[in-house]
């Protein structure tokens, strides 16, 4: 068989494929048997056979900038940029200036910590319970022991029981740079393997870990930080309560209608959705009317969230109907969650069970519950906050980065 291919010889050669793209060719060409003279003598005047027909090929090059061109000549048509391998040399060159931006953030950090007396730990990354979060995905996994018997185990989607449980044994003021994985995420924020920042100190009440939190950031990034066109500057911090900041970008009570989802679409002034709920519409409104005014001119911390979504913190002892939690954001982006932590055992495993229950009917059946975790909060954890930073969007700020991919050693 002879492919007649002489039109991608003629196109490369005439720089008709673009300098310096990622590309993949594909054209039609068409295959002829060689033993018809019909055939032959076509090929030799560049027509196509009786016997011939027409195949895909691919051809791939490495060139550098995601230029886009769609033409077609002597049956040619080259269909776009590819993206470059994470491993290829100019591509680790583009990502160099970030992760260089990123390792010194990395021992900017732990400096900061080890001058407030923190210890770094490292807990299991494989686990029999990584989370008992309605909406996060975890990874499963299976350790077989030398008998061959396998035990089902789960990539945790956080540190925290870990790090609860040496709070317990007495470990003191503890934190971790950990690898995290959740899955079913992935945007130009969002990766499904990832590093929590997570620091949890015995005694420090939910104001004083936003003071530390703020002079976290101010020791470890410039002082105007920007992402996409976003600029923020750290000189002050806003902290706004959930209540406050519905009522202000929602026009919403948003405590006065806890768990009456008409009553909070007709404070909102929202048409109620079918089958949607007082969590699904407070969600709605907090992504679509609250945050997008969030960590703008300056970082917002939003605290005071309602109980219902108290998750692993406290309530307020002032106003039950809030727990004592805050989430950061910054350049419109939210950076980090924490909470002055809950201690009561029976109040923890509760939650649990309610939790475990709706993640259950949406998702199905899972890992058991966390019995050795509970049993280490009713040993006794120590009065303390603790709070979970995306450290891979620290270092997006940090370096100036858009994307996630920038400040990844290997992104997919």
């Amino acid at each position: 068989m002879n492919v007649m291919v002489n039109c991608l010889d003629y196109c490369l050669t005439h720089s008709f494929v673009p300098p310096y793209v990622d590309s993949t060719l594909q054209f039609s060409a068409w295959a002829e048997n060689c033993s018809d003279s019909a055939g032959s003598q076509a090929h030799a005047a560049g027509k196509r056979g009786p016997d011939s027909d027409f195949i895909p090929i691919t051809y791939r090059v490495f060139v550098r900038h995601p230029w886009f061109c769609d033409a077609m000549t002597g049956g040619l048509r080259y269909t776009g940029p590819m993206p470059l391998p994470s491993w290829h040399p100019d591509s680790l060159a583009d990502r160099m200036p970030f992760l260089r931006r990123r390792a010194l953030l990395t021992q900017a950090t732990r400096a900061f910590f080890a001058a407030r007396g923190y210890t770094e730990v490292e807990t299991p990354y494989a686990v029999p319970a990584p989370g008992e979060e309605v909406h996060l995905r975890a990874l499963r996994t299976t350790i077989h022991g030398p008998d061959g018997t396998g035990r089902a185990l789960w990539l945790h989607t956080s540190p925290e029981f870990a790090m609860k449980r040496l709070l317990a044994a007495g470990a003191g003021p503890v934190f971790q740079l950990a690898r995290v994985w959740r899955d079913g995420e992935g945007s130009a924020r969002h990766a499904a393997e990832f590093t929590m920042l997570e620091w949890y100190r015995p005694g420090l009440p939910f104001e004083g870990l936003m003071d530390e939190t703020a002079a976290l950031l101010r020791a470890v990034l410039p002082p105007v930080v920007t992402s996409g066109r976003t600029e923020t500057s750290l000189a002050a911090f806003e902290r706004l309560t959930v209540a406050e900041a519905f009522l202000r970008f929602a026009g919403a009570d948003v405590l006065g209608t806890a768990g009456d989802a008409p009553g909070l679409a007709q404070s909102a002034g929202a048409a109620l959705r079918p089958d949607e709920t007082w969590e699904d519409l407070f969600f709605r409104l907090l992504l679509e009317r609250v945050e997008p005014h969030l960590g703008r001119a300056h970082p917002t911390f939003l605290t005071h969230w309602p109980a219902a979504q108290a998750a692993l913190a406290r309530r307020d002892p002032a106003d039950p109907r809030v727990a004592l939690r805050f989430e950061l954001f910054v350049c419109g982006m939210e950076l980090a969650n924490a909470f002055e932590e809950l201690t009561d055992a029976d109040e923890q495993e509760a939650r649990f069970v309610e939790d475990r229950a709706r993640r259950h009917a949406l998702h199905g059946p899972d890992w058991p519950l966390d019995e050795d975790f509970l049993a280490a909060l009713r040993h006794g954890m120590p009065p303390s906050s603790g709070i979970a930073l995306g450290f891979d969007r620290l270092a997006m700020l940090a370096a100036g980065a858009d994307r996630i991919g920038q400040v990844l050693w290997l992104p997919d």
